[in-house]
């Protein structure tokens, strides 16, 4: 049985949506591994610090290490959930087309397709909010310096 030009015509308008879903996933995942790479480069940076450090700044670097061996795992993990949502979506459009081309029912098996795509963004999505407010809870400015830019702006409203 072959498909009419309405039935194909029918089938893409169908599968615009999920192709829309398909490009912000890709959009997304180029945002998430430009964070991984962000963290990448600066484990690096502490890993050279590492072995110069001792007492205090040498625990700090420590700590940011773990934190952002954390990170890493948690945006591989984003990334391993919308990758998949990706190619769930692709298989969203096979079985959109393979029904359209052959007539046989797959809107269940679709429809199934179409809720694990969105599962799987959401998935990502959450993992990225949870590796943003890691990064962000990790950023220590040294109360020290606080301190001194305090003690600076005092000083200068005292020298008018």
């Amino acid at each position: 049985m072959s498909p009419d030009a309405s039935v194909i015509a029918q089938t893409i308008q169908l599968s615009v949506t999920p192709v829309f879903l398909l490009v912000a996933t890709g959009s997304l995942l180029n945002v998430i591994a430009g964070r991984l790479a962000r963290v990448v480069d600066r484990s690096r940076n502490l890993r050279e610090k590492w072995a110069e450090t001792e007492g205090e700044e040498h625990a700090r670097i420590v700590a940011e290490l773990r934190i952002a061996d954390r990170r890493m795992g948690i945006i591989n993990n984003s990334i391993l959930s919308a990758v998949a949502c990706g190619i769930v979506v692709c298989l969203l459009v096979a079985l959109l087309f393979t029904q359209a081309f052959t007539g046989i029912n797959l809107g269940v098996a679709a429809s199934w397709a179409f809720a694990v795509a969105m599962l799987l963004l959401l998935v990502s999505l959450i993992l990225f909010l949870v590796e943003v407010r890691l990064a962000v809870r990790a950023i220590h400015v040294p109360m020290e310096l606080l301190e001194l830019e305090e003690m600076d702006r005092l000083k200068r409203k005292a020298g008018r």
